[in-house]
């Protein structure tokens, strides 16, 4: 049963925001309706998510499911948030915040608050839902959810102190939350792709469904005026786990997320994925069935890249495999990772949805996430709908109820990774028939072009030619050489290769780029799936 909450009128919430302490600006919230202070601290958050899991898990109140299932993606692409209902639209901050709409797609509800302040001895009261604040046609649907029923989620929305002829922030976001635990932001192309997560429990795992947590209660911190940092907090609730979230975000060239979680097991785990990111790769030039799809490439990320806790650059091109793939790749105390879009081509995309622009996203670790390992899975797709793309931390101890993680880190919303190697980078993977043009192509062999750019490669003295070194655990390299690619770029090197298989199953192939005792490269590694 819902519990009851006290309703501000218009007149009402203004007089009450005055009484929390909140400025002048905030005050002009006076359409939105609240309900009573409580007090709020990240600590006493962590302290509440600690004590629901140690109890059985209790799902929220429920929806009328009826009426959400008839909010289905059409309905629900006609609610529309007015924007003169927006928490902070006057401020404080430059940044105001408009709500999902919930609906057949979205049927937890997440429970929105506004703080009085920042820091200890805060207050805060829920932004009640009310079907005024939604431009709705007459006969939607959505006019049967009752007062207060939540929402689905929120977004911040571009400066409304920026030039609003290029960028108006009523028609702009930079953030967006909507989903389970599921959000994510613009990079420095100001485009939206792949997303991130609060927790991912059990993907791919036989036998068990992915359990889906999601954040039910958030908490916005009024931002000072004139920053670019907005503080959100949230509560993840799941019948696994509960955990507390604190979000600081900041808006400028691109989007940094400053991330502390405190997560709290409830029940056993059998693959407990931290910092999750997910994206969408079909196909690109590496290899592309034909007839499938008139564009080149269509992708959100092209590739997984990693930094090791030993220093070692990885570069692992995505699959889309025929079958779900998972691939661990084992660390001590990581330095980072992230699955990235390198290649910014539009000529390789050739529509109009903008792949070329959409974000990379790099994990950048503020805490010691010990012994464990960056997982990928590769799922498979037949359309760009899907996001069938994940990549996130696996500890090496198991996951089981009772056990608890701290965890602190960045996450980069860029074009390119924010902490570039000083070594050359592979820029392209291409796959075709091995053997020697002219000739019979022998069965099974394939031919890789690898192609790297940058770093010591611009600086190979005339008449020089670095090195190619394969390795792989099983099957046998044949016509291997490197070559600058014929551009005229200086530093753009490739290096070809044939691969006779052997046995079946995937394999990894390895391949870096030296001269002498120098490396000049990151390391490919590339899963074939025979």
């Amino acid at each position: 049963m819902l519990h009851r909450r006290t309703l501000l009128t218009a007149g009402g919430t203004t007089a009450a925001l005055a009484a929390l302490g909140l400025s002048p600006q905030a005050m002009a919230q006076a359409g939105l309706k609240l309900g009573p202070a409580t007090p709020f601290s990240f600590d006493s958050l962590v302290t509440r998510a600690r004590a629901l899991a140690a109890k059985p898990y209790a799902p929220p109140p429920p929806l009328p499911a009826d009426v959400l299932e008839r909010i289905d993606y059409d309905a629900h692409g006609k609610l529309k948030y007015k924007t003169d209902f927006a928490l902070f639209k006057d401020g404080p901050g430059p940044f105001p915040v408009t709500f999902f709409h919930m609906g057949r797609y979205f049927q937890t509800p997440v429970h929105m608050h506004v703080l009085d302040k920042a820091g200890s001895g805060a207050r805060g009261r829920e932004i009640l839902y009310d079907p005024a604040y939604f431009e709705m046609p007459a006969d939607s649907p959505a006019k049967a959810l009752p007062q207060g029923a939540g929402f689905a989620g929120f977004r911040f929305q571009e400066s409304r102190s920026g030039d609003q002829t290029k960028l108006p922030w009523q028609g702009n976001d930079w953030v967006a939350f909507l989903g389970a635990s599921y959000f994510r932001a613009i990079g420095g192309l100001y485009q939206y792709g792949l997303s991130a997560r609060g927790v991912a429990l059990d993907v791919a795992v036989a036998g068990k469904n992915e359990e889906f947590p999601a954040f039910t209660q958030v908490w916005f911190e009024p931002p000072a005026d004139g920053s670019d940092t907005v503080v959100v907090h949230a509560l993840l609730e799941g019948p696994s786990i509960a955990g507390a979230y604190r979000f600081q975000m900041r808006r400028d060239q691109a989007v940094t997320m400053e991330i502390d979680c405190k997560l709290f097991l409830r029940q056993d785990v059998a693959r407990l994925g931290l910092v999750p990111l997910t994206s969408m790769y079909w196909y690109s030039d590496k290899l592309k069935p034909s007839g499938i799809d008139w564009r080149p490439e269509v992708h959100d990320s092209d590739g997984l890249a990693l930094w090791t806790g030993g220093g070692e650059r990885i570069w692992r091109p995505l699959n889309n495999p025929a079958g779900t793939g998972v691939s661990a790749f084992g660390d001590k105390s990581p330095k980072g990772f992230g699955l990235m879009q390198r290649d910014r081509n539009f000529d390789h995309y050739l529509d109009g949805v903008n792949y070329d622009k959409r974000p990379s996203l790099w994990v950048e670790p503020l805490s010691d996430f010990g012994e464990g390992a960056v997982e990928l899975v590769e799922i498979p797709t037949d359309d760009e709908i899907h996001d069938n793309i994940g990549a996130f931390w696996v500890p090496k101890a198991k996951a089981v109820a009772g056990a608890n993680y701290d965890l602190r880190y960045r996450l980069h919303w860029v074009a390119d990774e924010p902490f570039p190697s000083p070594l050359a980078r592979c820029v392209a993977t291409r796959i075709g028939r091995g053997g020697v043009p002219g000739q019979p192509r022998p069965q099974g062999v394939r031919k890789f072009m690898v192609e790297f750019l940058g770093g010591p490669l611009a600086n190979l003295p005339f008449g020089v030619k670095p090195e190619a070194v394969l390795s792989a655990a099983r099957g046998s390299f044949s016509y291997v050489f490197t070559e600058a690619v014929p551009n005229n770029v200086a530093g753009h090197w490739r290096a070809q290769f044939d691969y006779t298989p052997e046995g079946n199953g995937p394999v990894d192939l390895r391949l870096f780029l030296k001269n002498g005792d120098q490396t000049l490269s990151e390391t490919w590694l590339y899963q074939l799936l025979l």
